[in-house]
């Protein structure tokens, strides 16, 4: 069976889906690997890396999608890559299916099965094929390193001869994956660091890293059975913005993970907070990219206020490809190795396992997804 790593479509993107150690693990289970010429130059892998590991290099993207019974990749594809795709071969990727649901048909259509990493159940048994919650790790810890470098502070305490500096003041809104690495990092660094999220259930995982957990009576809240923080009400986001609003205030970084899943991030920081920060204060929108949590943040650009610099980064696991690829990579291949089997050399498709019933969005010409 042949499994193919095509470029991905976004040229800002500098993580990718292969690295040489696990093509070799994929061509121990019996794959037949291809890859398009350079997949691995963002890294300065070489093609003669993967060569030496036993994937075929392929120069064309007709040829590569064409063969091919198995894309991987981290982006979603063109409409005209998927109609490139042979028929009842599979894509797996992230496919932002919620959003992109004309994409999602047309898999159906033309008779593709279709994978979404995103889609990935949060079940003991499938975390090391969890590839947004290793993303979003990676992401809570560029999103410190880029605060730190932009603050016109230290982050640590420092007692010198010529005076005490105080530690810097962070405060982290969210401690899903993303927000406690952040509150991690953060800590590391030095900084005082204070969090919320609107599941109390978390704070002693808040406390156990050593930071803040700011209290705030919104009433009944919860998580998804996917362990998501529930979207809140109309009068419980007015709520939370007030009980932040002294948080934001004291601090010198505010970063903001706040996402529901599927849905356009809720704005949680306005403009009224911002204008009672100190200048020359920071902060990081980590949701900038599903509509963002911070009233006036741009993606991909800085927008000051009042002194206050906003800062919406997209892709920040890009920041560290080399380790964000070796993540996505393992996790891909713990996915594959989990439908494969390997004496028969074939998928195995169960549509009651609890793992494919989670990601499979399209199978036989079927939608398997709302």
């Amino acid at each position: 069976m042949i499994i193919a790593f095509p470029k991905e479509i976004d040229l800002k993107e500098k993580r990718i889906a292969l690295t040489p150690t696990i093509a070799k693990k994929f061509i121990g289970l019996g794959f037949d690997v291809r890859m398009r010429t350079n997949l691995g130059a963002p890294l300065f892998f070489s093609d003669q890396a993967y060569k030496d590991a036993g994937v075929k290099i392929v120069k064309t993207h007709k040829e590569l999608f064409s063969a091919a019974d198995i894309i991987l990749r981290l982006g979603k594809p063109s409409p005209e890559e998927i109609n490139s795709l042979k028929p009842g071969s599979f894509y797996v990727s992230f496919l932002d299916p919620f959003k992109e649901s004309t994409l999602v048909k047309m898999f159906a259509k033309k008779n593709i099965n279709a994978i979404s990493m995103e889609m990935i159940p949060r079940i003991t048994k499938a975390q090391k094929m969890d590839a947004l919650s290793s993303q979003a790790s990676l992401a809570g810890y560029v999103a410190v390193i880029l605060a730190a470098q932009s603050l016109p502070k230290i982050f640590p305490m420092q007692m010198t001869p010529a005076g005490t500096i105080s530690p810097a003041r962070v405060f982290i809104v969210g401690a899903g994956v993303a927000g406690l690495q952040a509150i991690a990092t953060a800590k590391r660094l030095g900084a005082r660091v204070e969090a919320f999220d609107t599941r109390p259930a978390v704070a002693e995982q808040v406390q156990s890293l050593g930071a803040k957990f700011v209290k705030i009576d919104l009433g009944q809240t919860g998580e998804t059975k996917d362990g998501y923080a529930k979207q809140l009400t109309e009068e419980q986001i007015k709520k939370q913005r007030d009980g932040m609003a002294k948080a934001c205030t004291n601090a010198d970084v505010v970063i903001t993970t706040a996402q529901v899943f599927g849905k356009k991030a809720p704005v949680i920081i306005t403009k009224k907070m911002i204008e009672k920060m100190n200048p020359g204060s920071i902060i990081i929108d980590m949701a900038v990219e599903t509509g963002g949590n911070v009233e006036g943040s741009a993606l991909d650009e800085e927008v000051v206020l009042n002194g206050v610099r906003i800062l919406g980064v997209s892709s920040l696991p890009s920041y560290v490809a080399v380790n964000a690829s070796e993540m996505y990579a393992n996790n891909i291949y713990n996915l594959i190795e989990e439908l494969w089997d390997k004496d028969n050399q074939i998928f195995k498709i169960n549509l009651e396992n609890e793992i494919i019933k989670g990601c499979l969005l399209t199978y036989n010409e079927k939608l398997l997804i709302n």
